[in-house]
């Protein structure tokens, strides 16, 4: 581990923060009164009354509840947590897209969660997408053109065909998700935020994926990984987030919360 210990410190032996979230609140409303369905006359009459302050029917969900951690350069964090635990809704809110309702989140650097930052494009081929995926991620069409061959190859999109050459639509959301991984993953990142993206795939891809999030945190990057799969919490991360009910249970070396977790949750 000290070699991980060093990839934290600046020359002067100080660890790097990259993140640093203090007593972070995200709370949002939902309609409670279910689907869309009705006459228009209806749905007007819903929106006068929301517009006149009333909220029939709304409810707010307090998804994070006063969560503070500081995320290192260097660090591969993974967040656990059982379902509705808030562990997506806290990547979004690091990621600039969710305001938090008290508390506030800093940040080191851009940012990228990923299936935004390379989102991609469904009428287009996965050759249009890889360009333009690589391009909303700050790269020059020049790099794109360098990595092309090896951001494919990495994805496995053609292992049965020539899909890059295909529309997005006809790929399967595990292609799908593989080739966003890829795009993402051909460039460093400052801070890097990856949602279940390595549950795609084949156990081949989900390695090179892992090699692939320990070769970024080498170039000084953080990465933060929600997954159900503690295999690859094991893999690849050396810190964890235990979330339950938007509250940070557990904050620690990996073993030590994933053991906690297991033996609370039998998972």
């Amino acid at each position: 581990m000290a070699e991980d210990n060093n990839r934290l410190a600046d020359a002067s032996g100080e660890r790097i923060p990259t993140v640093i979230a203090d007593d972070v609140h995200i709370v949002y409303t939902v309609n409670g009164a279910g689907g869309g369905r009705g006459s228009a006359t209806a749905a007007l009459s819903r929106i006068v009354k929301r517009d006149k302050g009333e909220s029939r029917g709304m409810r707010k969900v307090h998804a994070v509840r006063g969560v503070s951690f500081t995320a290192y350069r260097g660090e591969a964090i993974g967040l656990i947590g059982t379902n509705g635990s808030g562990k997506s809704t806290l990547l979004r809110a690091i990621a600039g897209l969710l305001p938090p309702a008290k508390g506030r989140v800093y940040t080191n650097g851009q940012p990228s969660l990923l299936g935004v930052n390379a989102a991609l494009m469904n009428e287009l081929t996965g050759e249009r997408n890889v360009i333009l995926g690589g391009l909303a991620m700050g790269m020059s069409r020049e790099e794109i053109k360098e990595r092309y061959e090896e951001i494919v190859d990495f994805s496995g999109i053609n292992e049965k065909g020539d899909f890059i050459t295909l529309p997005m639509r006809t790929y399967s959301s595990g292609m799908a998700a593989r080739l966003r991984f890829s795009i993402a993953a051909a460039k460093d990142h400052d801070v890097l935020m990856i949602d279940e993206a390595l549950a795609t795939g084949d156990r081949k891809f989900q390695i090179r994926s892992e090699e692939r999030i320990r070769e970024l945190r080498k170039h000084a990057g953080t990465v933060f990984l929600v997954s159900h799969s503690i295999g690859s919490i094991r893999d690849t991360c050396n810190r964890v987030l235990w979330l339950e009910r938007g509250e940070l249970l557990m904050d620690g070396p990996t073993d030590e919360v994933v053991k906690a977790y297991q033996k609370e949750t039998g998972r």
